[in-house]
C-alpha cells in the first residue's frame, strides 16, 4: 500500500470535494487504485490512494494440491507452485495541478463610507410659477435622475451608483410628504391648471411660504464585478424654493379686463 501526498497544490483529479472517496478502479500500468482519498487542513491537500498490485500466476505442481500462492493442478504429488513477484508499482499521473492561489474578497460598503461621494443636488420648482391660490392645489415639482460617481473606496477603485428612490417634502406651512417621485407639470400630465396631482399641496391661508426637499438616494458600489446594493439613503437636499399664496375673490364688472385693464382686480 502507497500514499501519495503533494502538498500546497490544488489538485483537480475528479475528486468530488475534500475528504470524499471515490472507487476509481483506474490502472496505471500493472497497478491499481482500489480507492482514492483527498484531505484538506487549510494549508495543504493531500491525495492518497490505496494500491492493490495483482501477483502474477504461480506455477503448477507435478502433482497434489497447489501452493499457497499458486494454482495446483489435481493430483497425487505434492505442489511446488509459487506466487510471481509483484511488479513495482507506477505512480498515477496528475490530472490538473496550479500553484497556490489567493481568493479577492471586496469590502463591505456602509452608507457611512460613501461620504466623499456626493449626489447631484435635485431641483425643486412649482407652478403656477412663484405663487398658489388658497384653497386650491399649487403643483410642486421635482427632478432628478439615476447617476454614477467614480474614485477611490477602502483602497479600491470604485464606481458608485446613485437612484432617486424618496422625495421628502416640507411645503412650508407644518405640512409634508414623502413620495416615491418627484412629480411632473400639469401639461406633461394633459391636466388643467390648478387639479391635483401626486407632489401638489393645497394651502389654507395667504402667505410667503418656502418648500424645501430631501432627495433620498439608493447606492449601489461595483468594484468591477457587478453592482452591490448598500443598505441606506445618501440625502441630498434642494435649492429652496419660495411662492406667495394669494386670495381669489370675484366681483361683477361691467367690462373684461381686455376691455378695460384699470377694471377692478385687473
Amino acid at each position: 500500500m502507497r500514499k501519495l501526498i503533494f502538498p500546497s497544490v490544488l489538485v483537480i483529479a475528479g475528486l468530488l470535494g475534500a475528504g470524499a472517496a471515490v472507487g476509481a478502479r483506474d490502472q496505471c500500468g500493472s497497478a491499481w487504485i482500489d480507492q482514492c482519498e483527498a484531505s484538506n487542513n487549510g494549508s495543504q491537500v493531500d491525495v492518497g490512494g490505496t494500491v492493490n498490485q495483482p501477483g502474477s500466476t504461480g506455477g503448477f505442481g507435478s502433482g497434489g494440491t497447489g501452493g499457497s500462492q499458486g494454482g495446483g493442478s489435481g493430483g497425487n504429488g505434492s505442489g511446488t507452485g509459487a506466487g510471481g513477484n509483484a511488479p513495482a508499482a507506477e505512480e498515477c499521473p496528475i490530472v490538473g495541478c496550479r500553484g497556490n492561489y489567493t481568493v479577492v474578497t471586496y469590502p463591505d460598503v456602509t452608507i457611512e463610507d460613501l461620504a466623499s461621494f456626493v449626489p447631484a443636488r435635485p431641483s425643486l420648482g412649482g407652478e403656477p410659477a412663484g405663487f398658489g391660490v388658497v384653497g386650491t392645489p399649487t403643483n410642486i415639482v421635482a427632478g432628478a435622475s439615476t447617476h454614477t460617481l467614480t474614485g477611490p473606496l477602502l483602497g479600491w477603485d470604485v464606481t458608485v451608483r446613485f437612484r432617486p428612490a424618496g422625495y421628502v417634502f416640507d411645503y412650508g406651512d407644518g405640512s409634508g410628504a414623502r413620495t416615491t417621485t418627484g412629480g411632473a407639470t400639469w401639461a406633461s400630465l394633459g391636466l388643467p391648471q390648478f387639479s391635483p396631482t401626486s407632489t401638489s399641496h393645497v394651502y389654507r391661508e395667504r402667505g410667503t411660504y418656502t418648500v424645501s426637499l430631501t432627495l433620498q438616494y439608493s447606492a449601489d458600489v461595483d468594484f468591477g464585478s457587478g453592482w452591490r446594493p448598500v443598505p441606506g439613503y445618501v440625502n441630498a437636499p434642494a435649492p429652496p424654493y419660495t411662492l406667495e399664496v394669494l386670495e381669489v375673490r370675484t366681483a361683477l364688472v361691467d367690462r373684461t379686463c381686455a376691455e378695460n385693464p384699470t377694471g377692478p382686480g385687473c
